[in-house]
């Protein structure tokens, strides 16, 4: 069925939230009188005030306060931030193809990682080079997103990159042609221990075509089951999620249910095509990053008895989105509705019509939430995400581990490997070598990381609070004690974690060499959370309790 009307260019199911929708009434007069005034005030400042103003920028400041109060996803973009909203619905852009990123103690902006066979990575830009300059602009000490701007442009327009890169005396002038830059929505798949593994990385256009493909070409190989992996994936498009789970159950299927203020916003969206498979043993994985469209797929597969949903409890957006357009090149990116799984849950987490002390919308309680029953008869709840039929708890990255990942250090380091190493082994041999680790630690070391943990830092509190009330003196032998016996140590700290960090220097140099499939090749090695989903569906009696299934 087709929404028959104009100004609705999209549905938008984006990165994480909601207000409970109610009956409006007429607010005709107070939009009159409040336009009227601002339209005054406004005329006011721009003939009174003594200096100049920029009428244009106070007027998107109170725009973007103005939906600020309302939820963080209603949100304006004017003309000049089309591509913004562009890139949000498709995945597509126009600029170079690169992922940047800034290290702490180097003022320069730094390539994380070119795209693969897109105009970075065919200009010979590389990971590890320092942006001095964009058509000659200096970039020191600028922002990501200012460099970033100044890398996007017209497609086949063209700009010179001005870069320092490791191991070359000179810097490097790069000409490179912009081109429109389509994010892979599935940057790997392959068959892991017999089981086709899909990563999807977002809901943007056309990616439930690839995922069809990449489930297709997986069952010729006769896989034993289908992991679709929906970690960190925070949504997209509302119809490409119907469509993927469509991959997997009847045709027909009623997947989510809208509701809104308008009686154009409320519809079913069900399934419109033949599946791949409804019978092959399928897991979802999740985490608390995994929002709204990500949130549709699990929570209807699960609600249909479908899935086992493994990993963590998902983010809790069952906040639906439309975007108006506006006079003179604007977008109202909007909440026009809230949708329901097929069960008849949402699964909302925050009430945005109800304010906390800091003036945010309220965390709806577990207590609150109420129960729902799947089509085999499991009990669920609404509110708070979709909680996961096995829960895998994960170690959170330790402050040690996030100091390595940022510095400058560890940065110069990658950059001394890979001039020292033009290739590494295949993945599925390569690995971070006693060798290499000591190498590591000694470099680190040699090169002045320092690194201060809570424990250090309450210390130093200690000594301040101690100095002020005159007890210092008192305490200063038994202080400074304490003080060198947990002061950072390269090697005690460092060896506590070598697996984290082994980890970390494993999956950076797997991007460096082998781009973004690389990346998550390497880091599916060491994956808690895929070895739980491979285990549960292999055991045939495990996977038929979990999905309540009674035949």
């Amino acid at each position: 069925m087709r929404i028959n009307i104009t100004f609705l260019s999209v549905i938008l199911f984006l990165t994480l939230p909601v207000c409970i929708l109610s009956a409006k009434k007429d607010n005709s007069f107070e939009i009159s009188k409040n336009s009227e005034i601002f339209h005054n005030v406004l005329r006011t400042i721009d003939n009174y005030y003594v200096d100049s103003v920029d009428i244009g920028k106070i007027v998107n400041n109170g725009i973007e306060n103005m939906l600020l109060d309302i939820d963080p996803y209603t949100v304006y973009y004017p003309q000049n931030k089309q591509s913004d909203i562009k890139m949000l619905t498709t995945g597509k852009y126009a600029g170079i193809g690169a992922i940047i990123r800034k290290y702490q103690d180097c003022p320069w902006i730094v390539v994380e990682e070119p795209y693969q066979n897109m105009p970075a990575h065919r200009a010979g830009l590389k990971a590890g080079d320092e942006i001095l300059r964009v058509d000659g602009m200096d970039m020191k000490n600028k922002t990501t997103e200012f460099v970033s701007d100044n890398l996007r442009g017209a497609p086949n327009s063209k700009l010179t990159v001005t870069v320092r890169r490791p191991g070359v005396q000179d810097t490097l002038d790069i000409e490179i042609v912009r081109s429109a830059i389509a994010l892979p929505p599935v940057p790997y798949y392959g068959i892991i221990n017999g089981y086709g593994y899909i990563l999807l990385d977002s809901f943007t256009e056309g990616c439930s075509q690839i995922v069809r493909n990449a489930v297709t070409g997986l069952m010729h190989s006769k896989i034993k089951g289908v992991i679709l992996d929906l970690r960190n994936n925070g949504g997209g498009l509302l119809d490409e999620a119907v469509k993927i789970a469509g991959l997997f159950v009847p045709e027909g299927t009623v997947i989510t249910t809208t509701r809104g203020a308008k009686a154009s916003e409320s519809r079913e969206y069900a399934t419109k095509s033949k599946p791949v498979d409804t019978k092959i043993p399928l897991a979802v994985l999740v985490n608390n990053a995994s929002a709204s469209a990500s949130e549709i797929v699990s929570g209807a597969l699960q609600d249909l008895d479908r899935a086992v949903i493994i990993g963590n409890r998902t983010f809790g957006k069952g906040l639906v989105q439309s975007t108006r357009t506006l006079p003179y090149g604007g977008t109202l990116k909007i909440t026009t509705a809230k949708y329901y799984i097929p069960s008849g849950r949402c699964i909302q987490a925050i009430d945005y019509s109800k304010h906390n002390s800091n003036g945010k919308g309220s965390l709806i309680p577990d207590s609150l939430t109420s129960i729902f029953y799947t089509m085999n008869g499991r009990q669920v709840r609404d509110g708070g995400g979709i909680r996961p039929d096995i829960e895998c708890k994960l170690d959170t990255m330790s402050e040690l581990l996030y100091a390595i990942s940022v510095s400058k250090q560890y940065f110069d380091y990658l950059n001394n490997y890979c001039v020292g190493h033009k290739t590494i082994a295949p993945l599925k041999e390569f690995s971070v070598t006693d060798a290499d680790y000591r190498d590591f630690k000694k470099f680190m070391t040699d090169n002045g990381f320092k690194y201060k943990n809570a424990t250090n830092h309450l210390i130093e509190d200690l000594k301040q609070v101690a100095k002020e009330e005159h007890l210092y003196n008192i305490a200063k032998e038994q202080i400074e004690a304490l003080e060198n016996k947990v002061a950072y140590d390269a090697d005690r700290d460092m060896d506590a974690i070598s697996k984290d960090i082994r980890i970390l220097i494993a999956t950076n140099l797997a991007t460096r060499y082998y781009f973004q499939s690389g990346a998550v090749q390497q880091g599916l090695k060491d994956d808690i959370v895929l070895d739980s989903a491979i285990n549960v569906l292999g055991n045939k009696t495990r996977l038929k309790a979990l999905l309540g299934n009674q035949n």
